[in-house]
């Protein structure tokens, strides 16, 4: 972490791009077993008047047995020149290879275990404060049960924002 320095999450800016056109990993176990996934849908607002970030993952994902048996995770997000890592992320099953190794990035974790890749450039240490899954019965607008061909909906996690990394800009 000597490589970053914290900064209140009030202070995150293009997030909307952020997630959605840049993408994330979300990171989740300790250093002796974590995975990361790629995600391109999230959310980042105040709920219970504390920063938080939503995030999504479906069951089938290795990621998700991480993010279920502990109660921090870790999104990051990168400058350019990481989208070949970024896409391998998504491609690739943790279950088969280690992500990180794969996509070339390094395996960090903050003082108290929570991971996160250190090549990012801002990073965000969550608490899961809320866990619920998305129903079928009830999304309004049915065209986006597209998203769901085999009803595999995605578990959503509420997580207070603990901690914002912000990579120095002298590195």
């Amino acid at each position: 972490m000597k490589h970053f320095k914290e900064i209140p999450p009030y202070e995150i800016d293009r997030i909307l791009t952020r997630i959605g056109k840049e993408w994330m990993l979300v990171s989740a176990g300790d250093k002796g077993s974590s995975n990361t996934m790629t995600a391109s849908w999230g959310c980042m607002g105040v709920l219970w008047n504390k920063p938080v970030a939503v995030c999504f993952i479906r069951p089938q994902r290795y990621t998700y047995t991480f993010t279920e048996t502990h109660d921090r995770l870790s999104l990051s997000f990168f400058d350019g020149g990481y989208r070949d890592a970024l896409t391998l992320c998504g491609r690739l099953s943790g279950r088969d290879v280690d992500k990180f190794a794969a996509a070339g990035l390094t395996l960090a974790c903050t003082d108290d275990g929570v991971p996160y890749p250190e090549e990012a450039s801002l990073v965000l240490v969550c608490k899961k404060l809320y866990v619920d899954d998305l129903k079928k019965s009830s999304f309004l607008d049915e065209s986006l049960l597209s998203n769901y061909p085999a009803d595999d909906f995605h578990r959503v996690y509420v997580c207070e924002i603990e901690k914002v990394l912000s990579r120095h800009s002298t590195d």
